[in-house]
């Protein structure tokens, strides 16, 4: 990974990467540039909000609309300290935030932070894609390249 914590990525959204000797695709139905600025313990945190099945599944409730911790605590068989601690975890990744509301602290999912959790996932995606073509590419055997020329 590149060593900078700064990198810019241009997304295309609804435009899908295209494969080895393809033509790309025309039709890309909108384009946003990401500031992907994420340093490694960034992406070390991300990573390890991720990682756990009911941390993401509270931050695809919070992305869905915004909840209070204990509407969120009630949806689960643990604790309603297990869901803050949960909550805590996201929060720290930057993932989602907390506002307090009287007595209730509402979880909103941080649109900016889980944009850049996508770029990097694209570009994790991307980098996997491009080896498989390259592999692919060797074991083509001489047949299939001439094929390809005619």
């Amino acid at each position: 990974m590149d060593p900078s914590p700064h990198r810019v990525l241009v997304v295309e959204i609804g435009a899908l990467p295209p494969l080895a000797g393809a033509a790309a695709d025309p039709h890309i139905y909108n384009r946003m540039v990401v500031d992907v600025s994420l340093s490694e313990a960034d992406v070390d945190r991300l990573f390890h909000a991720l990682a756990d099945r009911t941390r993401r599944d509270i931050l695809g409730r919070a992305i869905t609309h915004d909840q209070s911790v204990s509407a969120l605590a009630r949806r689960y068989e643990m604790s309603f300290a297990a869901v803050q601690k949960h909550v805590a975890v996201l929060e720290r990744a930057a993932l989602v935030t907390k506002e307090r509301r009287g007595r209730e602290q509402i979880v909103h999912a941080n649109g900016p932070t889980i944009a850049k959790a996508i770029a990097l996932l694209d570009q994790y995606e991307q980098l996997w894609v491009d080896r498989a073509n390259r592999i692919a590419a060797i074991l083509e055997t001489p047949q299939e390249r001439e094929g390809d020329h005619k």
